[in-house]
């Protein structure tokens, strides 16, 4: 495996592993919604490291290999086309962007809880594979036909949009999966064109 992709699994498990001994590293290090403190009378509040942390925690081993397995599979490739550093900066930046919009719709919605998981920045490196790989096929688990990734990525994007406009599978941040998946968008348009022209 390319080494950054390898270093960000190594950090998820260890973390996990950390977290299974220490669980009160939730809350500090998970993503709390904006006016979390004054809501629960200070036990728990958002702060700004939240943006990253929150992607190295998981809500069970399921979710920890799930979210490896999808970041191994889909990272090692992006990462080899890409480059380290930039390939660093992308998964950054789709952590943060997924953490943008999960606060935006914790904000409009209410409720207090935390947001765990390296979601977000898997959905920016599906993205980015389906960029670079579109005629590679892959499939999903309930649904097992090979497809191409360009057509994988619309169908899982709007499974997401579904499920997180209805509301019919509580618990799983969809509006985070798709923000990582728009803030990877962006950057890969930046590189390609105004990056370019700069």
């Amino acid at each position: 495996m390319p080494p950054v992709t390898t270093s960000l699994i190594v950090a998820n498990v260890a973390i996990f592993l950390l977290q299974s001994l220490l669980p009160g590293l939730v809350v500090p290090f998970a993503l709390w919604p904006l006016g979390a403190a004054s809501a629960s009378g200070g036990q728990v509040s958002f702060e700004l490291w939240q943006l990253v942390t929150y992607a190295f925690l998981h809500g069970g081993l399921t979710h920890l290999l799930f979210n490896m397995f999808a970041l191994y599979m889909f990272g090692s490739a992006v990462e080899l086309v890409v480059g380290q550093r930039r390939y660093l900066v992308y998964y950054f930046v789709c952590v943060v962007a997924a953490a943008v919009a999960q606060l935006v719709v914790t904000h409009a919605l209410g409720g207090i809880y935390p947001t765990v998981g390296a979601s977000g920045g898997v959905f920016g490196l599906l993205f980015a594979y389906a960029v670079y790989f579109p005629h590679n096929r892959v499939m999903l688990l309930f649904f097992p036909v090979p497809i191409p990734s360009r057509i994988f990525v619309v169908i899982y994007a709007a499974i997401e949009l579904f499920l997180g406009v209805t509301g019919s599978q509580a618990g799983v941040a969809h509006f985070a999966h798709l923000g990582g998946l728009l803030g990877g968008a962006v950057l890969i348009y930046y590189w390609r064109n105004v990056g370019k022209l700069r």
